[in-house]
Parts: structure tokens; sequence; C-alpha cells
């Protein structure tokens, strides 16, 4: 089954989804383990798990220095695709791979999205990729049946947002505010606004990650979104309690 019908499939039985990203690595596999058993085990619905790059120039300072850390302690990209691997065949939800595209070029595209069509990897992130210039990524995603999402952004036009979406799958990923990751966004009527944009430009379900921390946050985009994004609230939280907060809170957010 494909990223697409999977997630419709879900927003049948919830009136919001909820995805969360995790840094592979960070602070190790086995923490990566723990968390990603809590989380699925309290009702998250898709992950997002980061393959980590020295310049992962989207993400703010909590993700920045996820990714500098994990890589300090020698995680590998064949490390990450292996446990991609373990958690796709452990969990029945969608994981998607989250990187830069440095890494997949390096790699090899064809190589690297044979792997995760493989291994039941889903969908991957590459917020550094614009369309017209990764035909060939495109062309592997496609060929493999692993779903390319695209970014839509404040910024974007009308006219960008029907241009990615043309090429994206899965879900289009709607940043809620300029800049980059962590810090809270305001959910104000210029949102909403740019959020009715998002809408009118595809018809693929709109996941909002960017400041998106907490339940309030997330019963706001009930209604105007599909999929509610969190990311560097929980690596916080593990790095302020240890793996076991992860279950309690993602639990609460509903």
């Amino acid at each position: 089954m494909q990223l697409e019908e999977q997630l419709r499939s879900k927003m049948q039985e919830k009136d919001i989804l909820l995805m969360t990203h995790i840094v592979l690595g960070y602070p190790s596999l086995e923490v990566n383990r723990e968390v990603i058993r809590q989380m699925v085990e309290n009702g998250v619905d898709c992950i997002e798990m980061q393959i980590p790059f020295s310049e992962p120039m989207a993400d703010g300072p909590v993700i920045l220095k996820a990714n500098q850390e994990a890589l300090a302690t020698g995680i590998s990209v064949k490390d990450c695709l292996i446990f991609g691997a373990e958690m796709a065949a452990t969990f029945d939800i969608p994981f998607l791979y989250m990187t830069y595209y440095n890494i997949i070029y390096k790699y090899g595209e064809e190589s690297f999205f044979k792997n995760a069509a493989k291994t039941g990897i889903k969908g991957v992130i590459v917020p550094d990729l614009p369309p017209e210039i990764g035909q060939s990524f495109l062309e592997y995603a496609d060929n493999n049946h692993v779903a390319p999402v695209l970014i839509f952004t404040p910024t974007s036009t009308d006219e960008r947002m029907r241009e990615l979406a043309r090429h994206g799958r899965g879900f289009i990923y709607c940043v809620a505010r300029r800049g980059v990751t962590g810090k809270k966004s305001e959910l104000n009527e210029d949102f909403h606004q740019y959020l009715s944009r998002c809408q009118a430009a595809t018809s693929l379900p709109l996941a909002v990650g960017f400041g998106i921390q907490d339940r309030d946050d997330i019963e706001a985009l009930k209604g105007r979104a599909d999929i509610a994004v969190i990311g560097s609230r929980t690596i916080k939280l593990v790095e302020a309690e240890g793996a076991a907060a992860v279950g309690p809170f993602i639990a609460g957010l509903r």
C-alpha cells in the first residue's frame, strides 16, 4: 500500500493524524528504538527518521545539535538504512526518511530508492532539492513507489505551490512559518490564510510542521490540516527526562 493510501485510510478514523520526527543516532539507536516504540504504542500515525547531515539548513538549534552529536558518535548512512528497515518491519505504520540531498547523491539515487522500497520505507523528505533540479530523484522515487514529499512555505506563491504539488506524492509538508524548526509558531489569521492557499493548491493530504509543540497547537489545526508534525519538542523531552517521558507526552496530545 502506498503512502497516500495508507494515510487516507487512517484519516477515516481520526480527525487529525500525528507525525513525529527523530534524528537517527541521537542520542543512540538504542534510545531511538525505545522512543519509536513509545510513539507507536501511544498513537503516532507516521514517523520521519532523519538521516544526520552536517549542514541541516532547515533545522533549528535543537535538531542541528542532534545531527551534530549523532555524527560525532560515528553514525553512518548504512547504519540508518539498516535501522530504518528494522523499524518498518517491526511497526505497522508508515516510516519516511528525512535528509538533505547530499546524503542521497553520495549514496546514489537509484541505490537509495531501491533500498527504501525493498525495506518498506514509504516516503522521503528532502528540503533542499527543488523539483527543477531533482528530475532523476523524482523518477527513481516514482519507479520504486517511494513518495517524494514536497514542501510548501508561507513565501510560496500560489503558482509555485501548484507546481510543487504536481511533483509531490504521499502528502504535502506545509511549513508553519518562516525560518527554521523549533520555535513555537503563531497559528493566527495569517497562518489560516496560508493554509487556505495550501488547500487550494493540492488534493494531497496536508501535514503542518515547524513549531507545533502541544495539544493546543494540534487542536488549532483540526479541520485545517490532515497531519500535525511534532519534531523538536520530543527531542528536548528525551534530553530532559529520557525516553520514558515520550509515551505519556504523545498520549496527551489528543
